[in-house]
């Protein structure tokens, strides 16, 4: 793969098997790791589904989505919505007493090879931590910890 920025990814529709069921809308990075996970697509029903980058390819025109199952309800609450960074909330983030962050570029498996700050100026990541979409929660699955009564 050549390298891509998200504003490149956001301006190609999303198919399957040739069919155009959306629009890119946001670019979910990982919460903590340099990397992108997937794709924020608006369908054509009106609803917000998540494509992950493992199951689709890249071309020059679009975004190949294996299958119409493997788009995943994006709900308010959802895994993705609350746990993923968002690119479009990110932008206009300051960096290290730099100018703000307006992109990223993605390389091979789609790790964050450099950002793009204002006036298109691109930076090797090298180092540069990008800050954290939300506070990280506590998987709902996780047991609660129970407090021991003080005596």
């Amino acid at each position: 793969m050549t390298t891509l920025t998200g504003d490149e990814l956001l301006r190609r529709p999303v198919r399957v098997h040739g069919l155009h069921i959306g629009q890119p809308v946001d670019l979910l990075l990982h919460p903590s790791d340099p990397q992108a996970l997937g794709l924020d697509v608006l369908c054509g029903d009106d609803r917000h589904r998540f494509l992950p980058f493992s199951a689709a390819a890249v071309t020059e025109q679009h975004v190949e989505a294996a299958s119409p199952l493997v788009l995943l309800d994006l709900r308010e609450g959802s895994f993705y919505r609350r746990e993923a960074r968002s690119l479009n909330a990110l932008r206009g983030t300051p960096l290290r007493g730099r100018s703000s962050l307006q992109d990223v570029v993605l390389g091979s498996g789609w790790t964050i090879t450099e950002l793009v700050l204002d006036g298109d100026e691109r930076v090797p990541l090298d180092g540069i931590v990008l800050p954290a979409g939300t506070e990280p929660r506590r998987a709902r699955w996780l047991p609660r910890r129970r407090r021991r009564k003080r005596r």
